[in-house]
């Protein structure tokens, strides 16, 4: 039968949509697709620095139209500085990443975000206040949640995130926080040498006085983040919102202690912690240096319980915690000063006390404020010599290239530039270690009750300070 031109057409354009369609069908849809739930931390945007395979390049956005605490002419919005950051990955000369922002604005942005299904990763970074309950709405609701920490930031609402991670198993889905200092490479160091006995020996208990582990951190509140001095949101500098500096900051030096001293083993949260003492203290800040890092020219109402001179802001950034993990004497503490010297930045302190020798990191002017890991033995360290010629092959397995030199205290670790990405890089390889979780469908098994563990230790340390006396900084 001969056919017409008409049919023939037909025909064609038939055979043309089926293999369109059947092109379209092949295209695999991604593993994962994002969505940010109310940003108003930095960290939200970091998570999306890098792109990820099986990860769809859009992200919904959901969050309020406005914050309460955020007047007319006082500078961006939560949102604003979040979708500028992203807009600045998306436009950098090197590496641009290319993420397309959906936004949804509006007072109803989590019951949207709840009825949408528009994604099955909700990422967390913003008012620690509202965190918990979006935890426990979201999990509830069947998303698997990154979220990062705090995850709750009192003992009120300890029951209700533990709840959460009951709600999550039942759904199937994987609920986690961003610990980025696990991949620090002077830490992951400070672990692995740790587990080579012929060099560190074994962990001592310690005393009160004399932690077998103690964690230091400095932070800033004037920073540069992704070559721009940041803009950090009021509310943060309110402790009822982002959390007192000994449930925030400390949460990443409790999750360390747990995860170097006994490593990928169940921490029992009713069994294996007990808080020894607890103290919290203040930064004060001018107006002036308040304005500097907020764009805002006065305080916000809900800040004013803590101005005292009306122009002096005191926060309860600082904090310290001393308790024992299985019988360890552990000691973490956080400090908040408003700027860091010229040249300085973030420091982290951190010794563990071994048998035969202690493990340190020191990031101070001598180090160039680089976080630099030394080995210090404790008696003769003839034998040393040798431990260290055993032990460094093991370790040079899982980091090629790392060396050690003699030097008057002992040993200083060489680590090589290339494992030196610094911490913004760090939220990219806790999102890769999740998405592989996900892939897995499971996380290993001391996961979940570590992280019980951990906020369990920061938010009855938050209780013991506030009841101990309080002391002001200098």
């Amino acid at each position: 039968m001969k056919l017409t031109p008409t049919v023939s057409g037909l025909l064609l354009a038939a055979l043309v949509a089926a293999c369109q369609s059947s092109e379209k069908s092949e295209k695999p849809m991604a593993d994962f697709r994002l969505i940010t739930l109310d940003p108003g931390h930095f960290h939200a945007a970091l998570v999306q620095k890098t792109m990820y395979e099986g990860v769809d390049s859009t992200v919904h956005v959901y969050a309020p139209d406005s914050r309460s605490d955020r007047s007319a002419g006082a500078g961006p919005s939560d949102l604003q500085l979040h979708l500028d950051k992203i807009e600045g990955y998306n436009t950098r000369a090197e590496n641009p990443t290319h993420w397309k922002e959906e936004v949804y604005k509006g007072a109803d942005f989590l019951d949207k975000m709840l009825a949408d299904k528009a994604g099955n990763v909700v990422v967390m970074s913003g008012n620690n206040r509202l965190k918990t309950d979006y935890i426990q709405k979201t999990v509830g609701a069947g998303f698997n949640v990154l979220a990062d920490k705090p995850m709750v930031i009192s003992a009120s609402n300890f029951d209700k995130l533990k709840e959460s991670f009951t709600t999550a198993e039942k759904n199937k889905v994987l609920l986690y926080d961003i610990m980025t200092e696990r991949y620090e490479i002077s830490t992951m160091l400070q672990r692995a040498f740790s587990q080579q006995p012929e060099v560190f020996g074994t962990l001592e208990k310690g005393t009160p006085d004399k932690p077998a582990v103690t964690k230091e951190s400095v932070h800033h509140f004037y920073k540069n983040v992704s070559g721009s001095i940041l803009t950090r949101p009021a509310w943060f500098m309110d402790v009822a919102q982002q959390g007192e500096g000994i449930v925030d900051v400390t949460t990443h030096l409790v999750d360390l202690v747990q995860w170097e001293c006994f490593p990928e083993q169940v921490i029992d949260y009713q069994k294996d912690i007990s808080l020894t003492s607890a103290r919290r203290w203040t930064t004060d800040m001018s107006l002036s240096q308040f304005k500097a890092i907020t764009k805002q020219n006065a305080f916000p109402d809900y800040l004013k319980k803590d101005v005292v001179k009306d122009s002096i802001l005191r926060v309860y950034s600082n904090g310290e915690i001393n308790y024992q993990l299985r019988g360890v004497h552990a000691k973490v503490s956080v400090t908040w000063a408003y700027k860091a010297p010229e040249g300085a930045g973030d420091t982290h302190y951190s010794i563990m006390r071994g048998t035969k020798a202690n493990l340190i990191i020191r990031q101070g002017a001598e180090q160039q404020y680089k976080p630099t890991l030394y080995i210090e033995p404790i008696a003769d360290s003839k034998d040393m010599d040798a431990a260290l010629k055993a032990a460094l092959p093991k370790i040079q397995q899982e980091f090629p290239g790392v060396e050690v030199k003699k030097i008057a205290s002992g040993w200083e670790v060489v680590i090589p530039e290339k494992y030196k990405e610094g911490h913004e890089a760090h939220f990219g390889r806790v999102a890769q270690k999740y998405f592989d979780y996900l892939k897995a469908g499971k996380m290993p098994t001391w996961e979940v009750p570590n992280m019980i563990a951990k906020y369990y230790t920061t938010t009855q340390a938050l209780e013991l300070a506030k009841k101990s006396k309080e002391r002001k900084s200098e």
